[in-house]
């Protein structure tokens, strides 16, 4: 994974959980794009209640994501988009950061259409992060998409609840947008 550190990587997932209403209460999640399970994991340090199904399109991420995980009846990994059941939250991190060579319009096109099928998949929330448009310049990669994060609180706010928060304050060159689905 092309995370800067574990540090980095943790502050994430505390930006991504803050969708979770009561984390003292059980819940399940849907790991949209879980890599090797990592969200997994740190649920279980946190020693939430929880029932975690994470989905990712390599194989070899998810083989190495059961190893890790096995044994953990909390925790389970489906190898197709089909095998997620609606949860109470699903989230997505990093998941919309490498475009290769793809246009960046046709790729915000596609980060629409995947943050409409996460969204179907929720029932409490949602919440996903991208790099943000208002990174450095000199520092920005062809490869990349930086969203305007403006934009895609507007999406959540207009299409999917009223109830949305844009989070750009945690020191990362992204953002995380949180939406709760229910009042």
């Amino acid at each position: 994974m092309d995370w800067n550190s574990e540090e980095s990587q943790q502050l994430r997932f505390d930006q991504l959980l803050r969708v979770v209403r009561d984390p003292s209460e059980a819940f399940s999640l849907n790991d949209y794009g879980c890599g090797y399970g990592a969200l997994a994991g740190y649920l279980a340090l946190k020693d939430y209640e929880f029932r975690y199904v994470g989905f990712d399109v390599s194989a070899t991420m998810r083989a190495h994501a059961q190893k890790t995980h096995h044994g953990d009846p909390r925790i389970a990994f489906v190898e197709e988009e089909s095998g997620l059941r609606p949860a109470d939250y699903t989230v997505a991190s990093g998941i919309f950061n490498v475009k290769l060579d793809v246009p960046a319009g046709e790729w915000a096109s596609y980060v629409e259409e995947t943050i409409g099928r996460i969204a179907a998949l929720s029932r409490r929330g949602l919440a996903f992060n991208m790099l943000t448009s208002y990174s450095d310049p000199e520092l920005m990669r062809a490869d990349l998409f930086y969203a305007d994060s403006r934009h895609f609180f507007d999406l959540c706010k207009t299409r999917y609840s009223r109830n949305v928060a844009l989070l750009h304050d945690y020191g990362l060159y992204e953002f995380t947008v949180i939406t709760r689905l229910d009042g």
